[in-house]
């Protein structure tokens, strides 16, 4: 079976089962997967949801060439499944959900390792923390261009 690839920035509830069924495969022994979820407390204020912002179809495009650029890397068979949530989370809800299947355990977790890290710093989504004081700021991220 040839390595597949599922990406999707969804407005929509992220689900850890489709992405497991997604890359499940006979040939391969292992799946790893990555969830992260909106914490209550963060730069020492009580935080009580996210909004994240996201240019799509750069972020698509991104997505897509860090999957490649993972499958060559790891030069082994690979399938990955990446679905970022776009718009207002409460503490809980999921934001991310990566996983990886791969043949042997060792790949399967450095790849899903790699992609949550290069996600971060790469691609172009941004997220506004809701605090309990009903005041609101941007949590500082990447820069899509540097100012010298």
């Amino acid at each position: 079976m040839p390595e597949k690839i599922h990406i999707e920035i969804t407005e929509q509830k992220l689900n850890i089962a489709a992405a497991h069924e997604f890359v499940t495969d006979p040939a391969h022994g292992a799946i790893d997967s990555f969830v992260g979820v909106v914490r209550d407390f963060n730069m020492g204020k009580p935080v009580e949801g996210v909004s994240y912002d996201v240019f799509d179809e750069l972020a698509e495009k991104i997505l897509q060439t860090l999957c490649e650029d993972t499958m060559k890397k790891w030069e082994g068979k690979l399938n990955i499944y990446i679905s970022h949530f776009k718009g207002r989370l409460d503490v809980g809800g999921v934001s991310v959900i990566i996983a990886v299947s791969s043949p042997h355990r060792a790949e399967s977790f450095d790849a899903c390792r790699h992609l949550i890290e290069e996600l971060k710093h790469q691609v172009p989504i941004w997220k506004q923390e809701h605090y309990t004081d009903h005041d609101s700021e941007w949590v500082k991220g990447h820069a899509l261009c540097a100012h010298g």
